[in-house]
């Protein structure tokens, strides 16, 4: 390895240290609160077990998940879903007289559950779906948390006893104002911190901040904060070294045997609740950092090893957590690289536990308190209060709005459904008020490829009021059937052709099919055709739309009440046919009866003297190719123009890499190849036999030859030639006309 690549690991590894080291410090105070949070639910005594509970997290969350995950920079952590969930869990438990021992089991038991059903997750592929979760519903659900976060921690910030934080609110004598003061102080200096310096995380200043306050009244006013036995303003002694901690563990699996199945299945609905909270904070934490590193992690193999994370966490009585926002942007910021970052945010977490076991008493649990409400304010999202200023918003609110109070007043599991239903019946709505018919056109307003006549053309024109074109676009189900036959059913009667082009359907269901058959028939009683073109065989949801037609009954064996054509272009070029009174049998069935055209029968020539025709006929060279052959190639040399006897010829123009388009198709007594003749350039485009072929062809030295005796026939001949090129142009030009409406 040379001296660059060295240097390049060393800066590498460095910025994983510094990057795991101000992860840490982050961390560490915030997931002490947590579990402080968590375990206070049970009771005041409970909290130190908390505390402990909180540093096992931050340390295994630490060390398994960065090394099982993907995703390099993250930072897993305890984190303020998992304090919601369990903390309203313990909580309820706890309203029903459950005892400590049972609840301490039945959160470990519940972190299992939820890192299993993680783990689930990602194994079938649901990681990628997770992110597809409306953003109403996220907004809301963070919001919700955020509150929830805010309302558990008021008590404590305040320093009452543990009941509902608006009767603390309302009854102020409760209130300590030793607690309010350290809280206080740690709210202000978390939310200065930022401005102040960089260095230093504002959860640090703030915890600083709140132990500089309590300290301060110990020393000067009330000498009993000295006291570390009995003091509820702060965490208190841990035992969480050597035999301590291996007995709380032990201790912790021993009462499993004694719960009763009913219990454990009370808990998988809270467990699906924590799982999906987790596995979307974490991914959403994934995104940014994807889009800050341009990088891209792998969404199942990071659910994966968040579940396992959680599951050793929980095993050995630390809280769960899952890839934090805030944590993640410090490493990110602070250098870290790799994965190794978060592995050393573990280690550091624990070597601070064990150095600092003594000192980690001292913190105010005010000053806790503190840190989790900035981070309940912080989590509140204020971006939906712009959706009230627009009516095309405002009911995007009102799923937010839902989702945070049936957060509040029922649950989060509850919070979920409330927004995901608001969120389909919103994309119903929005289905339902877009247009599926995106353009209406008669046979007469366009044309198909099929070059025709100027006589063909004027009786299409008189005639082509009798078809009319429907684009369909976007999704046909129950929401939209309605709009689609109020726009189809007034043709019933007036037109015999109803093209319906499918090209641009995304999706269709049942009552959407069930319409076409209603169409279909109503059209059949009424004389009339229904003609379905550009079928997709695999819509974006996989399905085969030609046989989910078939299925529903829209389409039947031969039925001749509907018609199938592959593209649009082939359906109006048939009713064109029809309008013009051709018989309906196959194209190369109709070319092998025609004779070839003699010169005399082609519109151009009809007026000229036998004579001039047969000095004309002199100059030509007849030409026979089999369907499929070239007739000349785009960028060839060639300066001859081609008259049809029998047969057709298609005109493909380049359209880059390598590809074609049809815009053309030649039938008997057309021409061809008329701009090379005219200005003795390239070719633009392919021309290919359609069928069986036979074309007079002329060159322009033979013309220029030609005129030198009759000059009246190459005046009438370029005359004509000009005047079915200005038609052309002017069709071309009603088509391009017609694209710019799409």
């Amino acid at each position: 390895m040379n001296a660059s690549a060295l240097l390049h690991r060393r800066n590498k590894d460095l910025g994983d240290f510094w990057g795991g080291l101000a992860a840490m410090l982050v961390v560490l105070p915030s997931s002490i609160a947590f579990g402080v949070t968590i375990y206070a639910a049970i009771g005041p005594g409970y909290a130190t077990m908390g505390a402990l509970a909180g540093i096992i997290g931050a340390t295994v969350l630490g060390l398994v998940a960065p090394i099982l995950g993907g995703t390099d920079r993250l930072i897993t952590t305890p984190c303020a879903p998992a304090a919601a969930v369990l903390s309203a869990f313990a909580i309820e438990m706890t309203g029903y007289g459950v005892g400590a021992s049972t609840i301490i089991l039945l959160l470990v038991l519940l972190t299992v559950i939820a890192g299993l059903a993680q783990m689930l997750l990602g194994f079938v592929g649901i990681g990628r779906l997770i992110k597809f979760i409306p953003y109403t519903v996220v907004s809301g659900y963070m919001t919700g948390v955020g509150l929830i976060i805010i309302g558990s921690q008021i008590p404590k910030f305040l320093g009452a006893a543990s009941e509902s934080w608006w009767h603390i609110l309302m009854t102020p004598d409760h209130w300590d104002w030793r607690a309010l003061a350290v809280g206080g102080a740690t709210v202000f200096f978390t939310f200065l911190g930022p401005k102040l310096t960089k260095l230093v995380p504002g959860t640090i200043l703030g915890i600083l901040a709140g132990l500089g306050t309590y300290f301060g009244l110990a020393e000067f006013v009330d000498p009993s904060l000295w006291l570390i036995e009995g003091n509820p303003l702060i965490i208190g002694t841990m035992e969480a070294q050597g035999q301590g901690l291996v007995a709380s563990v032990t201790e912790l699996w021993k009462d499993i045997g004694d719960l009763r199945l009913g219990e454990v299945a009370g808990l998988f609905g809270s467990a699906l609740t924590l799982a999906v909270l987790l596995s979307i904070d974490t991914l959403k934490t994934c995104i940014v950092v994807d889009q800050l590193t341009r990088s891209r992690h792998d969404s199942d193999r990071e659910l994966v090893a968040q579940g396992v994370a959680n599951i050793c966490s929980a095993t050995i009585g630390g809280i769960p957590g899952a890839g934090a926002m805030g944590p993640t942007l410090v490493n990110v910021n602070s250098g870290g690289r790799t994965r190794l970052s978060g592995i050393l945010e573990g280690v550091f977490a624990l070597v601070a536990a064990l150095a600092l076991g003594s000192f980690l008493a001292w913190i105010p649990v005010a000053a806790l308190a503190g840190i989790l409400i900035v981070v309940g304010i912080r989590m509140i999202d204020r971006e939906p209060l712009h959706f009230v200023q627009s009516r095309a918003t405002v009911f995007d609110f009102v799923v937010v709005l839902a989702v945070v109070v049936a957060a509040l007043t029922i649950g989060l599991i509850a919070a979920s459904g409330v927004g995901v239903a608001l969120a389909i019946l919103l994309f119903v709505r929005e289905q339902i008020g877009g247009a599926v018919v995106r353009h209406k056109v008669y046979i007469n307003q366009t044309s198909s490829t099929w070059v025709r006549t100027e006589e063909e053309m004027r009786i299409i024109e008189s005639k082509g009021d009798q078809g009319v074109i429907f684009e369909l676009q976007g999704s046909l189900f129950f929401g939209t059937s309605h709009q689609l036959y109020a726009q189809l059913e007034p043709e019933f009667g007036k037109r015999r052709f109803m093209i319906l082009d499918l090209k641009r359907v995304q999706s269709m269901d049942v009552t959407a099919a069930h319409l076409l058959v209603i169409v279909r028939n109503a059209l059949q009683e009424k004389g009339a055709l229904l003609i379905l073109s550009s079928i997709p065989e695999a819509l974006p949801s996989g399905r085969n739309l030609r046989e989910f037609l078939e299925h529903t009954g829209v389409i039947v064996g031969d039925d001749a009440a509907v018609r199938i054509f592959p593209q649009l272009d082939s359906a109006i070029e048939w009713v064109e046919d029809r309008l013009l009174g051709e018989r309906d049998a196959p194209l190369a069935v109709l070319e092998e009866e025609e004779p070839p055209l003699r010169l005399q029968e082609m519109e151009i020539f009809s007026q000229r003297k036998d004579e001039t025709l047969q000095d004309l006929e002199a100059c030509l060279e007849e030409r026979h190719y089999p369907a499929g052959e070239t007739v000349y190639a785009s960028g060839a040399v060639g300066d001859e123009i081609y008259w049809i006897r029998r047969g057709a010829v298609r005109i493909f123009l380049p359209v880059g890499a390598g590809k074609t388009r049809h815009a053309g198709t030649f039938g008997r007594g057309d021409f061809f190849g008329g701009l090379s003749f005219l200005d003795n350039r390239p070719r633009n485009h392919d021309a290919v036999a359609y069928t069986d072929t036979e074309v007079y062809a002329l060159s322009r030295r033979n013309f220029d030859h030609l005129v030198e005796g009759h000059k009246r026939l190459g005046f009438n001949m370029l005359e004509g030639l000009a005047r079915t090129l200005a038609i052309r142009l002017r069709r071309a030009d009603q088509d391009l006309a017609m694209l710019n409406e799409y």
